[in-house]
């Protein structure tokens, strides 16, 4: 398939029509018939063909570059556009012929060495097209070519292994039914709800899962659809592996990889309570005439985690309807301000975290669509102790193994007071606090203890009685 955006009655056509749609994504999905290869690298572009997209394109984006800096070296404008300067020669000796760029001087190594600036109708052109948009950076990578390159950079099937999950959960308590569970749910890469009752660590479950696998992949700063450039990089969630990937883009001979795309480990990225459902499409910036990627694109071949589902300002009905394609599919529609759409890969291992009861998220056709639940009970009183002293250690804070007993037989037991996760960790914090504050000896009492507890959690019938 040569294309992949869609015109808006072509979309129209596509979504009453099932049958059409699966050999759409059939289309889309053919480059993993062969499976995913072990390290896939965007090839470097030898010529403007190369590069998947049209050179008035790459023209428009060099007179904005020499618009914005004034004038350049041949060499640092190709460094710019992230290709060799071979493979915009030619396209530079067209706009020295039309008059739009002019040669300052020359070092006399080649037009490589050459100072570019523009002339007064390259400004003038320059204007022009930054009325359409402002984007100025690298050459963007076409849809078709980001599409091959997320395809072959999945994980491989039968990826994660028990060595590896124990690995990735050795600085937390987790036993051996919770990894047998998580297990499946990582390896089969589709969609996984995790639920339960607050501070039992549902977020730092799934956040552990981001550092089980240390492969890079490979992210392109920009895309191209339509004539539209959507922007990818986040330096939030985006970690180049070189500083050099942002900055300044070295573009040598024997460049090992496309540097229109940087090299960073798999992305992880999370949302709360803020997201939206127009947060899950293209985001336009006016200013610039530029779109900002959605999460779910930011996100592919790594994890994208809804952290506390159900508290968004977007119902939980509204965000797994929104959903139910990409999670069948592997396959999402993103919408132009134009009326255009691009079909686009769905690569992201889906993870919602909930305190809320699952019923209370919607129906079962609803919760059928997420492939893979897990419900993060309570710690029993081992692995509160566990917990407990695990914290302790890793602030080398001395104690007596008697204060936990202590702990749980005076704050917990005698009211019934259930077991969180998070608990251990915030009563020990409190007990620091309380130890710096008065310069106490470095070491954990029951007197500390209690007055930590205390400061931790509200005294409901003291506050029934206000």
């Amino acid at each position: 398939m040569d294309r992949l955006c869609l015109s808006p009655k072509a979309c129209k056509l596509y979504a009453v029509n099932s049958s059409a749609l699966d050999n759409l994504a059939s289309s889309l999905l053919a480059a993993t018939a062969k499976g995913p290869e072990s390290k896939a690298t965007p090839p470097v572009p030898e010529s403007i063909a190369d590069t998947g997209v049209s050179s008035a394109l790459i023209e428009q984006i060099v007179l904005k570059i020499l618009y914005f800096r004034g004038e350049m070296v041949g060499k640092d404008l190709a460094e710019a556009l992230g290709v060799k300067y071979s493979v915009i020669e030619a396209l530079m000796d067209g706009l020295k012929w039309q008059h739009l760029v002019a040669v300052k001087k020359s070092l006399g190594m080649g037009s490589a060495s050459a100072i570019f600036m523009l002339s007064e109708s390259g400004r003038n052109a320059a204007r022009e097209y930054l009325n359409t948009n402002q984007y100025a950076g690298v050459i963007p990578v076409p849809l078709r070519q980001y599409t091959e390159m997320v395809k072959k950079q999945k994980q491989a099937p039968n990826w994660i292994t028990m060595e590896k999950l124990r690995r990735a959960y050795q600085h937390m308590v987790v036993t051996q039914d919770v990894l047998g569970k998580i297990g499946p749910a990582v390896n089969s890469g589709k969609s996984f709800l995790l639920y339960g009752e607050p501070g039992n660590g549902k977020t730092a479950l799934a956040e552990a899962l981001g550092t089980m696998n240390k492969e890079t992949v490979y992210i392109p700063y920009a895309i191209e659809c339509q004539g539209n450039i959507i922007q990818m990089y986040d330096p939030i969630y985006h970690h180049p592996e070189k500083k050099k990937d942002v900055e300044s883009i070295f573009v040598s001979q024997d460049a090992q990889y496309d540097q229109r795309w940087f090299s960073a480990p798999r992305p992880f990225i999370t949302s709360g309570g803020e997201l939206t459902l127009e947060m899950l499409d293209l985001s336009y910036n006016e200013s610039s005439k530029i779109y900002e990627a959605p999460f779910q694109l930011k996100a592919n071949n790594g994890i994208y985690l809804i952290d506390d589902f159900g508290r968004q300002r977007a119902t939980p009905a509204e965000v797994l309807n929104r959903w139910i394609v990409p999670m069948e599919r592997q396959v999402d529609f993103l919408s132009f301000r134009t009326g255009g759409k691009m079909l686009i890969p769905f690569e992201a291992f889906l993870i919602f975290s909930t305190n809320l009861r699952p019923e209370k998220l919607g129906d079962e056709a609803f919760l059928r669509r997420i492939q893979y639940k897990m419900l993060v009970k309570s710690p029993d009183t081992d692995e509160f102790r566990d917990i407990f002293v695990r914290f302790c250690q890793s602030k080398r804070l001395a104690f007596d193994s008697s204060v936990v007993d202590h702990l749980i037989d005076e704050h917990y037991r005698p009211a019934g007071k259930p077991f969180r996760r998070c608990q251990p960790r915030d009563i020990v914090s409190h007990a620091i606090d309380l130890i710096n504050f008065e310069n106490r000896e470095w070491k954990l009492t029951r007197e500390i203890l209690d007055e930590s507890f205390h400061s931790c959690f509200v005294k409901e019938a003291e506050f029934d009685q206000m």
